[in-house]
């Protein structure tokens, strides 16, 4: 055990070190979600997600503070997960918690005038966490809590990360009628929605691509294009299934303006070309997302 926790801090110490970008975005969004804690969830007593859902509920009934909590339900968490992720994602997950706690106590000393709209509060708070959150998982790591559990699933059964929450979150939500009121539940389950969504649509937005898939005459003349693009492309052997004449088909994966100036190419040098488009919603591997990042 002494050489499992030896090994997870020299780990995180290297992230600090190597992976500077990754741990600057981390350290970033965990302020924005503790901001977003801070200044809307405490401000309007709203209930919160996960672990810090129980943590903000435990400071309403019992007056504990929030930060005893999130840090105690996240190392139970951690030490859960310590088999089933890579020391990797644990490792900017502990950055992130320790950022979250310190940014709560930092936030709490400088109050601010906020509007007396609980909708739009609940709008941009659901807006702030969903796009940190999904800036961390883009990065390879969390904020802790029930990402922690969300993560694990995302990786052996490819479930979205913001429709696990969804779910899961529902249920704390249901436990804090009692504390916090119907009223401030319905205000919370819509920031729980927006979150949900926001979640998914940044961890997509960085990922996704268009994949490509061509068959023309000039296969040669199309792969230089692609490639002076800075775009690869996979050329395969085909056949037509009518006519059994030899069809190169060309593979390739492109971001949406490539496409656009792709299509253009073809309309103007073969326009007996045969295309089709289709979203590619992750793409891994080299000149892509990197497979450290999972």
């Amino acid at each position: 055990m002494k050489n499992a926790a030896r090994k997870f801090f020299t780990l995180s110490y290297a992230l600090i070190t190597s992976e500077w970008k990754a741990v600057t975005v981390i350290i970033l969004a965990s302020l924005l979600q503790a901001f977003a804690v801070n200044y809307f969830t405490l401000h309007y007593r709203f209930p919160d997600l996960g672990v810090s859902g129980i943590a903000v509920l435990t400071n309403y009934a019992f007056g504990i503070s929030p930060n005893w909590v999130i840090l105690t339900g996240n190392i139970i968490l951690m030490i859960w997960a310590w088999r089933d992720l890579n020391l990797h994602f644990l490792g900017l997950t502990l950055i992130s918690i320790f950022t979250f706690s310190a940014g709560l106590s930092i936030f709490a000393l400088y109050p601010l005038s906020l509007p007396d709209d609980k909708f739009m509060a609940t709008v941009i708070t659901g807006l702030i966490k969903g796009f940190a959150g999904g800036m961390m998982f883009n990065v390879g790591g969390s904020s802790g809590g029930t990402d922690i559990i969300a993560a694990a699933l995302r990786r052996r059964y490819g479930i979205e990360v913001g429709q696990f929450s969804i779910f899961i979150n529902l249920f704390i939500l249901g436990l804090s009628i009692g504390v916090v009121g119907l009223e401030a539940v319905v205000y919370g389950a819509v920031g729980l929605y927006v979150n949900g969504v926001t979640t998914d649509n940044v961890t997509r937005s960085f990922d996704k691509r268009k994949q490509a898939i061509i068959i023309t005459n000039k296969p040669d003349e199309v792969s230089k294009f692609i490639n002076e693009h800075g775009r690869g492309v996979t050329r395969l052997e085909g056949r037509g299934g009518y006519t059994g004449q030899p069809r190169p088909v060309l593979i390739t994966l492109l971001d949406p303006r490539q496409v656009v100036i792709l299509k253009r190419f073809l309309k103007e040098h073969d326009e007996h070309a045969f295309v089709s488009i289709c979203d590619a919603s992750e793409v891994l591997g080299q000149g892509f997302k990197s497979w450290r990042s999972l």
